[in-house]
Order: C-alpha cells, then structure tokens, then sequence
C-alpha cells in the first residue's frame, strides 16, 4: 500500500508532461495560412480516444500529410505515413501596443482561420486562446490575453459571421509558455486555437 503515493505522483508527471508538451503548428508572421489545415487540426473527431504527439511543429511550411489528403478522410494504405496533426495550431496576430486592437497585418491569417473554421462540422467548437510572454505582472498577462482573445472572437463573429457559441476565448497569460523558448520571446505572444 506504501505504492500509491508514488504512482498517484508519477501519473500526475506524466499527465502534466503530456499536456505541457503536445503538439502546436507554430504560424510565422506573414506566412500563409491554409484553411483545409486549419480545418484538420481543429477537428476533434479523429483525436477522441488518442494520445496526442508530444513535439512542437516550428516548420516554415505547414506540415503535409503524404500520400493522403487529410480532408479526404482516406484511412488507405497511405495513412500510415502521415505526419501526427497537431493538437492545436497558433498565430502571431499583432495587436496594437498594451491594447486588444488587431493591427491590419494579422487580418489575412485570421481570415483564413476564418474559412476553415466554416469547413469544420457545425458541431465542432473552437477554444480561442490568448498567449503573453513573460513582461509584465501575471495579473496584467491575464486580463491582456484575455481581453486579446475576446477581440479575435469579435473579429471572427463580426466580419465571418460565425457563430459566437461556437467560439470561446480564455487568456492563458504567461501559463502556458512555448517549450524550449526563452519566455520573453516574441512567439509567446500569440493566439492559439484548438478544437473542443
């Protein structure tokens, strides 16, 4: 009976090793974003019941799935050689100095979310998270995070008309930092989207 302690704490480890380190398609600013990409790691459905990867995709190019198209739903014999979809995807959406205005830059990336949000199924939700780096006070990272993400959900219902039940925005602040970046690094500030 003396075990329990030790494997209660070995797999609360484990489980918050794992949500630390899932996988994100990390956008760079400027880059392109494809909404059937999108769509694919925003759908939920083929992740029930899975473990999800444990690497962070950083590549300047979105990740390609070989042989199979993934919105095809072909699970033949090229679906053993994909690429792992990411369980979440972020964005480098720029705001206005201490404020929640999205400057005019971040528009395209949003607007292609936008579309593959509406390729999803109509009960598939979207988690809009807010990210910060590490300047500034928690209680600031907190509030601005969280109102930056209110303003992308307002932008997505506003000018794509999607519907705001489908949308949630939390602001996560400094929590939830990239691994293996310094925590003032740029590619904290981001917003991050996932599939609920």
């Amino acid at each position: 009976m003396t075990h329990r302690p030790l494997i209660l704490a070995l797999m609360l480890a484990l489980g918050a090793g794992t949500a630390a380190a899932e996988s994100v398609r990390l956008y760079r600013a400027g880059e392109t974003v494809d909404p059937r990409e999108v769509a694919a790691i925003l759908d939920t459905a083929p992740l029930q019941g899975r473990m999800r990867s444990l690497r962070l995709l950083d590549e300047p190019s979105p990740v390609q799935v070989t042989g199979v198209d993934p919105t095809s739903g072909d699970a033949g014999a090229g679906a053993a050689a994909r690429e792992p979809v990411p369980a979440a995807l972020a964005l480098p959406v720029r705001f206005a100095f201490d404020s929640a205005e999205i400057m005019p830059d971040a528009r395209a990336q949003l607007d292609a979310l936008a579309e593959g949000i509406r390729l999803l199924a109509p009960g598939v939700a979207v988690r809009i998270e807010g990210h910060t780096d590490a300047a500034g006070s928690h209680d600031y990272n907190d509030s601005l995070s969280r109102r930056r993400a209110e303003a992308v959900k307002s932008y997505l219902v506003a000018l794509h008309r999607i519907e705001p039940a489908r949308l949630r925005a939390v602001g996560l602040g400094e929590q939830e930092m990239l691994p293996g970046r310094d925590p003032h690094a740029p590619e904290n500030r981001r917003v991050q989207f996932r599939g609920e």
